[in-house]
Protein backbone atom coordinates (compact mmCIF):
# COMPACT_ATOMS: atom_id res chain seq x y z
CA UNK A 1 0.00 0.00 0.00
CA UNK A 2 1.33 3.27 0.43
CA UNK A 3 4.42 3.92 2.28
CA UNK A 4 5.27 7.47 1.84
CA UNK A 5 4.34 9.28 4.88
CA UNK A 6 4.67 13.53 5.07
CA UNK A 7 5.00 15.86 7.66
CA UNK A 8 2.13 18.43 7.03
CA UNK A 9 2.71 22.21 8.58
CA UNK A 10 0.12 24.33 9.15
CA UNK A 11 0.59 27.86 10.35
CA UNK A 12 -1.59 31.36 10.94
CA UNK A 13 0.42 34.29 11.84
CA UNK A 14 -0.51 38.05 12.08
CA UNK A 15 -0.14 40.03 8.79
CA UNK A 16 2.38 42.30 10.09
CA UNK A 17 5.35 42.63 10.31
CA UNK A 18 5.42 41.26 6.93
CA UNK A 19 8.95 40.80 7.15
CA UNK A 20 8.25 38.11 9.61
CA UNK A 21 5.83 35.96 7.70
CA UNK A 22 7.55 36.27 4.39
CA UNK A 23 11.01 34.81 6.37
CA UNK A 24 9.10 32.17 7.69
CA UNK A 25 7.96 31.59 4.01
CA UNK A 26 11.15 31.41 2.43
CA UNK A 27 12.71 28.93 5.62
CA UNK A 28 10.08 26.79 4.85
CA UNK A 29 11.11 26.67 0.98
CA UNK A 30 14.68 26.59 1.95
CA UNK A 31 14.03 23.29 3.18
CA UNK A 32 12.03 22.12 0.14
CA UNK A 33 8.66 22.24 1.33
CA UNK A 34 5.68 22.28 -1.13
CA UNK A 35 2.79 24.53 -0.26
CA UNK A 36 -0.96 22.98 -0.25
CA UNK A 37 -2.27 26.41 -0.02
CA UNK A 38 -1.62 29.34 1.92
CA UNK A 39 -0.31 28.37 5.27
CA UNK A 40 -0.13 24.49 4.60
CA UNK A 41 2.62 22.92 3.32
CA UNK A 42 4.61 19.29 3.24
CA UNK A 43 8.09 17.84 3.40
CA UNK A 44 9.14 14.28 3.63
CA UNK A 45 9.05 13.08 7.05
CA UNK A 46 12.70 13.05 7.92
CA UNK A 47 14.41 13.70 11.48
CA UNK A 48 15.94 16.42 9.98
CA UNK A 49 12.77 17.70 8.55
CA UNK A 50 10.76 17.17 11.95
CA UNK A 51 13.20 19.23 13.68
CA UNK A 52 13.54 22.13 11.48
CA UNK A 53 9.70 22.28 11.34
CA UNK A 54 9.70 22.01 15.78
CA UNK A 55 11.62 24.89 15.52
CA UNK A 56 10.00 26.91 13.13
CA UNK A 57 6.83 25.63 15.01
CA UNK A 58 8.09 27.52 18.01
CA UNK A 59 9.02 30.72 15.52
CA UNK A 60 5.25 30.45 14.92
CA UNK A 61 4.33 31.09 18.28
CA UNK A 62 7.01 34.00 19.00
CA UNK A 63 5.07 35.75 16.06
CA UNK A 64 2.15 35.57 18.45
CA UNK A 65 0.81 32.77 15.54
CA UNK A 66 -0.50 29.24 15.95
CA UNK A 67 1.13 26.08 14.02
CA UNK A 68 0.02 22.60 13.82
CA UNK A 69 2.41 20.10 12.70
CA UNK A 70 1.18 16.77 11.96
CA UNK A 71 2.76 13.24 10.31
CA UNK A 72 0.48 12.31 7.08
CA UNK A 73 0.42 10.19 4.33
CA UNK A 74 -2.06 9.77 1.05
CA UNK A 75 -4.99 7.79 0.92
CA UNK A 76 -3.84 5.88 -2.57
CA UNK A 77 -1.54 5.70 -4.56
CA UNK A 78 -3.36 8.46 -6.95
CA UNK A 79 -2.79 10.74 -4.15
CA UNK A 80 0.60 10.17 -3.40
CA UNK A 81 1.69 10.57 -6.99
CA UNK A 82 -0.21 13.96 -7.16
CA UNK A 83 2.30 15.12 -4.14
CA UNK A 84 5.55 13.90 -5.63
CA UNK A 85 4.29 15.40 -8.71
CA UNK A 86 4.02 18.69 -6.96
CA UNK A 87 7.64 18.58 -5.01
CA UNK A 88 9.13 17.28 -8.63
CA UNK A 89 7.65 20.12 -10.40
CA UNK A 90 8.98 22.92 -7.52
CA UNK A 91 12.74 21.08 -8.19
CA UNK A 92 12.28 21.47 -12.35
CA UNK A 93 11.02 24.96 -11.87
CA UNK A 94 14.91 25.61 -10.20
CA UNK A 95 16.14 23.72 -12.36
CA UNK A 96 14.60 25.31 -15.19
CA UNK A 97 16.19 28.58 -13.52
CA UNK A 98 19.91 26.94 -13.39
CA UNK A 99 19.63 26.06 -17.30
CA UNK A 100 19.27 29.36 -17.98
CA UNK A 101 22.00 30.45 -16.08
CA UNK A 102 24.11 28.22 -17.44
CA UNK A 103 23.02 29.63 -20.80
CA UNK A 104 24.14 33.64 -19.38
CA UNK A 105 27.06 31.73 -18.09
CA UNK A 106 28.12 29.98 -21.54
CA UNK A 107 27.12 33.06 -23.44
CA UNK A 108 29.31 35.34 -21.32
CA UNK A 109 32.42 32.87 -22.13
CA UNK A 110 31.62 33.24 -25.73
CA UNK A 111 31.70 36.89 -25.30
CA UNK A 112 34.79 37.13 -24.10
CA UNK A 113 36.61 34.58 -26.53
CA UNK A 114 34.87 36.61 -29.74
CA UNK A 115 36.83 40.09 -27.79
CA UNK A 116 39.87 37.95 -27.26
CA UNK A 117 39.87 38.66 -23.95
CA UNK A 118 42.14 36.15 -21.99
CA UNK A 119 43.03 37.72 -19.14
CA UNK A 120 43.33 36.36 -15.55
CA UNK A 121 40.97 38.48 -14.28
CA UNK A 122 38.31 37.71 -16.15
CA UNK A 123 39.19 34.01 -15.86
CA UNK A 124 39.00 34.42 -12.21
CA UNK A 125 35.64 36.18 -12.71
CA UNK A 126 34.58 33.11 -14.36
CA UNK A 127 35.56 31.26 -12.08
CA UNK A 128 33.68 32.48 -9.15
CA UNK A 129 30.39 33.03 -11.54
CA UNK A 130 31.47 28.82 -11.63
CA UNK A 131 31.21 28.07 -7.97
CA UNK A 132 27.89 29.90 -7.73
CA UNK A 133 26.23 27.63 -10.51
CA UNK A 134 28.39 24.10 -8.70
CA UNK A 135 26.57 25.47 -4.83
CA UNK A 136 23.29 26.43 -6.91
CA UNK A 137 23.10 22.63 -8.27
CA UNK A 138 24.51 21.16 -5.03
CA UNK A 139 21.27 23.46 -3.20
CA UNK A 140 18.62 22.02 -5.54
CA UNK A 141 19.76 18.42 -5.80
CA UNK A 142 19.43 18.47 -1.50
CA UNK A 143 15.95 19.57 -2.02
CA UNK A 144 15.22 17.24 -5.28
CA UNK A 145 13.40 13.99 -2.82
CA UNK A 146 11.45 12.61 -5.73
CA UNK A 147 14.06 13.21 -8.54
CA UNK A 148 12.88 15.66 -10.40
CA UNK A 149 12.67 15.34 -14.67
CA UNK A 150 15.40 17.83 -14.98
CA UNK A 151 18.30 16.68 -12.87
CA UNK A 152 19.98 14.60 -15.17
CA UNK A 153 19.86 17.64 -17.49
CA UNK A 154 21.35 20.28 -15.06
CA UNK A 155 24.22 18.07 -13.86
CA UNK A 156 24.77 17.56 -17.62
CA UNK A 157 25.00 21.32 -18.18
CA UNK A 158 26.99 22.31 -15.36
CA UNK A 159 29.68 19.71 -16.16
CA UNK A 160 29.04 21.11 -19.67
CA UNK A 161 29.54 24.67 -18.23
CA UNK A 162 33.13 23.03 -16.29
CA UNK A 163 34.59 21.98 -19.57
CA UNK A 164 34.24 25.57 -20.89
CA UNK A 165 35.72 26.82 -18.10
CA UNK A 166 38.62 24.38 -18.32
CA UNK A 167 38.99 24.96 -22.30
CA UNK A 168 38.76 28.78 -21.89
CA UNK A 169 41.49 28.71 -18.57
CA UNK A 170 44.04 26.83 -21.01
CA UNK A 171 43.75 30.15 -23.92
CA UNK A 172 44.03 32.43 -20.92
CA UNK A 173 46.99 30.70 -20.22
CA UNK A 174 47.98 30.24 -23.66
CA UNK A 175 47.82 34.23 -23.98
CA UNK A 176 49.74 34.77 -20.71
CA UNK A 177 52.72 32.80 -21.71
CA UNK A 178 52.75 34.37 -25.27
CA UNK A 179 52.66 37.50 -23.32
CA UNK A 180 55.54 37.38 -21.53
Amino acid sequence: MVSISWLLFTYKVPPEPAAKRIALWRRLKGLGAVYLQNGVCLLPRTDEHLRRLKMLENEVALMDGESVLLETAALDSGQEEKVIARFKADRDAAYGEFLGRCADFEAEIAKERAANKFTYAELEEEDTDLKKLQGWLEKIGKLDFYGATLAEEAAARLRDCEALLDAYARDVFDAQDENR
